[in-house]
């Protein structure tokens, strides 16, 4: 069987973060896609550490770590474009009910907070998560034959 030929860890990080500014431009600022780019993302890294780590602990360590990387760039990303609207939460003559957010919560105040702790800190968390799972998934099917 050939042998696959896997692109450099550097590449394949600028490749990711190019296609994370752009699923994230798409959605206008909401991480929805930057999280459904985790599946792929952990295929690609479970396919990796299966063909590339010598033991199945260190292929799950591997995987952990790049799911990690991935949602810690989304997560500085979503702070830099979101984390700049915090600073509404201090001035009293905001308009939050017109800012267009959601509400969903039974004040503005609480639907902004909200929405704010969504999208900086919940969404690079399923984003992690999503990785993960495909991660694990693109593992067991690599070892299958071993």
């Amino acid at each position: 069987m050939a042998k696959a030929r896997w692109l450099d860890i550097r590449v394949a990080f600028a490749v990711y973060a190019g296609m994370d500014v752009v699923c994230a431009g798409i959605g206008m600022g909401v991480p929805i896609l930057c999280i459904l780019l985790g599946f792929p993302v952990g295929w690609y890294l479970g396919a990796r550490a299966a063909a590339e780590a010598p033991s199945p602990r260190q292929a799950l360590a591997r995987i952990l770590r790049g799911a990690a990387i991935t949602s810690t760039f989304t997560f500085i990303m979503m702070a830099a474009s979101w984390g700049r609207c915090g600073v509404m939460l201090l001035d009293p003559a905001a308009d939050l009910a017109n800012f267009g957010i959601p509400m969903v919560l039974f004040t503005p105040r609480a639907s902004f907070i909200g929405w704010l702790v969504l999208m900086i800190f919940l969404s690079p968390f399923f984003q992690f998560l999503a990785t993960l799972f495909s991660g694990q998934v693109a593992l067991m099917r690599g070892m299958e034959g071993e």
